[in-house]
């Protein structure tokens, strides 16, 4: 009992400090290149991403702690998943400085309703993941197979294999145009491209590793859009 109350005391502590550090860079790679805290987009997106992000904090560490800890293990084991986020976050690194540029030099025109849509779909993105994590405590940031993971076949795991994708490739499309900047959309292309290799190697690590997914996948035949793949 007293181990698992240090344990979520120092889960607790590494909440104190990240949330507020992930809103405070978020803000920096926006708002310096913007040169101006006028840059109303920019407090949409935050908004959209950092309010159910602090909720899920909260629920989380109340529900399922152990999910949350998965979640803050950075360190991939398989070397194609390295490149994979390696690469993927260099481009989303620079998608999200570009749009503050965008604003500063005035290089796109994006209407007020096409912004406020896209930040609702980015909302979106984010209510999928909460649903996924909310139904499997396994999804880890990493790729690994745990001793007493089980395949989930339940909630969004019955339509498709992957939903959390599904929320992330939402988010990624629609952040640039909730920032106001088509320019920035060239870059988080690729990180959608990205996740169909990290599906297709994730896959493979499931199967080998993770009882009963071969049958999971005869169950549930797509990966990411039903009907599609």
């Amino acid at each position: 009992m007293k181990k698992k109350k240090s344990n979520i005391s120092r889960l607790k502590l590494k909440v104190v400090f990240l949330v507020p550090l992930s809103v405070l860079a978020t803000g920096l790679f926006l708002f310096l290149p913007a040169g101006s805290l006028s840059y109303w987009n920019a407090w949409l997106l935050m908004a959209a991403l950092f309010i159910p992000y602090i909720f899920a904090i909260i629920y989380f560490l109340k529900k399922d702690p152990k999910l949350l800890e998965r979640r803050m293990r950075f360190k991939e084991k398989e070397a194609q998943q390295k490149i994979i986020v390696k690469l993927a976050s260099f481009f989303v690194l620079i998608g999200f400085l570009i749009p503050g540029f965008d604003y500063r030099y005035g290089w796109s025109d994006i209407p007020k309703n096409l912004a406020l849509f896209s930040a609702a779909i980015v909302f979106l993105g984010y209510l999928i993941i909460f649903f996924v994590f909310n139904e499997n405590s396994y999804a880890a940031r990493t790729i690994r197979v745990e001793k007493s993971q089980k395949v989930i076949t339940t909630g969004p795991y019955s339509i498709v294999r992957h939903p959390m994708y599904v929320g992330v490739i939402l988010m990624y499309l629609f952040i640039p145009l909730t920032l106001g900047s088509y320019y920035a959309l060239i870059f988080f292309v690729p990180p959608v491209i990205l996740i169909i290799f990290r599906i297709l190697n994730e896959e493979k690590v499931l199967l080998k590793g993770l009882k009963g997914y071969k049958a999971y996948t005869k169950k549930v035949k797509y990966r990411l859009i039903p009907g599609i793949w």
